[in-house]
């Protein structure tokens, strides 16, 4: 694919940017009706596969994670977000954007990730009202 229609596919999925690949297995938490639901759709048509809930019982590939700042405790959400993949595997962690109800400061999401012993590694825009933010395990993660 050339670059010219990486960005065309980027205006017009806006999943595009997140880095999903077909086949690939996505568990969704935290869903609510103000979810991005152009996002949810996005996801899907890039992985060919529905979005799979917190009732999934195998490894999947990626997490997606809708997080406002009224759902508890950050830290708490992400270690158990990290039970569902394998090291290295991303979870896209999706806040509300500056301004909108249930709005997580940067610094939460860094201490959080940190505690929960995660890296950030980018941060995009997820929507009109959410922010992605990519975190990852370290890949020699769970070998004791």
């Amino acid at each position: 694919m050339s670059a010219t229609a990486d960005h065309a596919d980027e205006r017009t999925n806006p999943a595009a940017r997140l880095g999903f690949q077909p086949g690939q297995v996505v568990q969704e938490l935290g869903y609510d009706d103000d979810a991005e639901q152009e996002l949810r759709d996005g996801i899907e048509a890039i992985t060919g596969e529905d979005l799979v809930d917190e009732s999934y019982d195998d490894v999947a590939d990626a997490v997606v994670l809708w997080f406002r700042d009224d759902d508890g405790d950050l830290t708490d959400a992400l270690v158990d977000a990290t039970t569902l993949i394998d090291p290295g595997a991303p979870v896209w962690l999706l806040t509300p954007k500056t301004g909108r109800d249930g709005y997580v400061e940067p610094s939460d999401i860094g201490e959080a990730a940190q505690t929960a012993g995660l890296s950030q590694t980018s941060t995009v825009n997820a929507g009109k009202d959410w922010s992605g933010s990519r975190l990852v395990t370290p890949k020699t993660a769970g070998k004791k």
